[in-house]
């Protein structure tokens, strides 16, 4: 009996793994075939690479009431570095190019997000971006805006706030930007 279990238990054993190696193969298989066609990739942006080959990132400016001079500067570093890393776009400063992207930074405000016993516990900075997309092969301009908030202790003074949470605004602002652009939601 129990020789007849041992044996019954390697058989599922034997099936089971030869369903994982089949299902394993055809989710490879499927990634690999869809990857290689050009207009997909496995990088979140969907870009038809036939139609569009250049992009031409501008200059942000700080239109903001208030003005961090390290924003503009390092969100459009972060942004090249984003679309040169995850797609196959080259990057021009040509007024031809297919894609051309220019924007401004237009709200840097902070108001108060928490209150306890009459006193600030919590304070939220939001950083607003404007931003403008023409697209030359299809003759389109996109226009839209990405917004992001940011909570900090109401003990830290706005420098100190923006010193800690600059890498997290520059991530999640490119982010934002970048999902609009080459994504299909």
């Amino acid at each position: 009996m129990i020789k007849n279990y041992y044996i019954k238990s390697t058989n599922n054993n034997k099936r089971e793994s030869k369903n994982i190696f089949h299902y394993s193969f055809f989710v490879i298989l499927f990634s690999l075939l869809i990857s290689s066609c050009g207009i997909y990739t496995l990088r979140d942006s969907s870009i038809d690479y036939k139609k569009f080959k250049t992009i031409k990132i501008g200059l942000f400016d700080n239109k903001a009431r208030y003005v961090n001079p390290q924003l503009a500067p390092q969100l459009n570093d972060k942004l090249q570095q984003k679309i040169a890393g995850q797609t196959k776009l080259i990057r021009t400063n040509s007024d031809n190019a297919d894609l051309q992207l220019e924007g401004y930074i237009s709200s840097y405000d902070v108001t108060t997000a928490a209150i306890t016993t009459q006193q600030s516990t919590t304070n939220r900075l939001t950083v607003g971006v404007h931003l403008i997309v023409k697209n030359l092969p299809d003759n389109k301009t996109d226009e839209f805006d990405v917004s992001r908030s940011f909570d900090f202790s109401a003990n830290l003074s706005l420098d100190q706030a923006q010193a800690s949470l600059m890498s997290d605004i520059l991530k999640n602002i490119t982010d934002e930007i970048f999902n609009h652009l080459f994504s299909n939601w």
